[in-house]
């Protein structure tokens, strides 16, 4: 695919995933997750060709610029979106698959100072929370979901929701390709709620037989 069709892809991206976008020209000069994508396409080449610090400069700009921090050295597919993408980091080793979306604030981060593989695999069709963090070397399967401000160290399962701290899969579903707007954060359970939930009940049950 050639770099026009490539952009030209990125843009259909844009207008399938946000509802806001109203235009080409409006996506094309307003839309900093797609600035940061295509200044790590160049910075990823440079990287490839073994000039590392030109490399590291494009990402660096790119970060002044918008917000979001993509190493060049790492791993990234087609259809990729960042929606609302300050504070974004993805880092040297992070693979991601086709068809991501991600939100602000989402950390793909290293637990070691080895050097190798020490960042997220990311599948295809994932949508990632506002705020979620997953560290380590861990493997997201495909489809899965995880939800804003979620602390994610061990590997999820295809089709899995993930939420809470830290991450824990509450439910599987489907893993056909979903859009960001079917991750409704409001709508997802929250496991530790739950629990207290259950326990208050308890405590009442308790009481009552307490008091006969």
């Amino acid at each position: 695919m050639g770099i026009i069709d490539r952009i030209r892809e990125d843009i259909a991206t844009a207008f399938r995933e946000d509802p806001a976008a109203r235009s080409t020209v409006e996506v094309i000069l307003c839309y900093p997750g797609l600035h940061a994508i295509w200044a790590y396409r160049i910075a990823h080449w440079f990287w490839l060709t073994q000039w590392y610090t030109c490399a590291r400069y494009i990402s660096h700009l790119a970060r002044f610029f918008t917000g979001i921090e993509i190493h060049p050295g790492a791993t990234i597919g087609r259809r990729f979106f960042i929606d609302h993408g300050m504070g974004i980091v993805i880092g040297e080793t992070t693979e991601i698959g086709n068809d991501v979306l991600i939100y602000q604030g989402v950390v793909l981060g290293g637990v070691s100072q080895e050097k190798n593989k020490r960042h997220p695999t990311i599948g295809h069709d994932v949508v990632i929370g506002a705020g979620a963090v997953l560290l380590g070397p861990i493997v997201v399967g495909e489809g899965s979901r995880i939800g804003a401000g979620s602390v994610v160290i061990n590997d999820v399962p295809p089709g899995a929701t993930v939420v809470g701290v830290p991450g824990r899969a509450i439910e599987r579903h489907s893993t056909k390709k979903v859009s960001g707007i079917d991750l409704d954060h409001n709508k997802l359970p929250d496991p530790i709620i739950e629990v207290l939930h259950r326990l208050e009940k308890r405590i009442e049950e308790l009481e009552e037989k307490g008091n006969r």
